[in-house]
This record gives structure tokens, sequence and C-alpha cells, in this order.
């Protein structure tokens, strides 16, 4: 079993930590749309790069929910990236795109909750397996 692939060497650590992660808009109003969709891009991008994470993938879906793929260090939070993500690009969007608010109430793009799932390149079947067995070897 090989864990070697797609390693990120920090300076204290080597890890590979990969999410999932999916949010949607308030109340699922279809607002994302391409010009939306672009600067959101961006701004995921920008975000990512000053927090210290990676952003591989990103895409709208249907217009009213978010896709994101990212790979950060143990340092950063599932939570911290979520908050920076949703809090800085709902305040962003807002100021560019002023017309969004009259689709949503209370001044809120994203809805409150997400989805978050841990994205390995090794299954847990096989890491149990390769902790079983580094008893065995003496």
């Amino acid at each position: 079993m090989c864990m070697k692939e797609n390693l990120i060497h920090y300076r204290i650590c080597v890890c590979n930590i990969n999410y999932h992660m999916v949010w949607s808009v308030k109340y699922r109003r279809k607002i994302l749309k391409p010009e939306i969709e672009e600067y959101l891009q961006e701004l995921v991008q920008q975000i990512a790069e000053n927090k210290g994470f990676t952003v591989h993938l990103f895409e709208c879906g249907e217009g009213d929910h978010v896709h994101c793929f990212v790979s950060a260090p143990p340092k950063l939070s599932i939570t911290a990236i979520v908050k920076y993500l949703k809090g800085i690009t709902g305040r962003k969007l807002f100021e560019r795109f002023p017309e969004i608010r009259n689709q949503l109430w209370k001044g809120e793009l994203w809805n409150h909750s997400y989805y978050v799932e841990t994205i390995g390149s090794v299954s847990e079947e096989n890491i149990r397996r390769y902790i079983e067995h580094q008893s065995k070897s003496y």
C-alpha cells in the first residue's frame, strides 16, 4: 500500500487532507448566474490563497449551490475554512451585485448549514489492514 501520493510538506508535518464541501444559497434561490459564478470562483481562489489552503475544483450547481474540492493543512479546521468561504464571499457578492438582495431576506446569502466529507486516496479498509499488520512485523 502506497500512501506517498499527493503529500503536502509543511515545516513540521507531511499530510494529505482533502474535503468535498457543499453549501447552498438561502432558500435555494437560483441566483448564481454565470457572471456571479465567475466572480465567486475568483473570490474563492483568492480566499484560499490568503488563508493557506487550496481549492482544486469549484463548481456551482443548478444556480443555487456550490461544490468545492479543498486541500488544507491540519492547522485549519473545516469549520474555519467554511466560515472564510461563506462569510467573505457573501459580503463581497452583496457589494458587487446588490440586486441579489432583492431575492433574499434578512441580508443573508448562504444557508447556515453545509455538507462536508473527507476525501482520501486510500480506503478505510486498506488503512485498517495496514495498521493491523504493523505489529506482526517483529
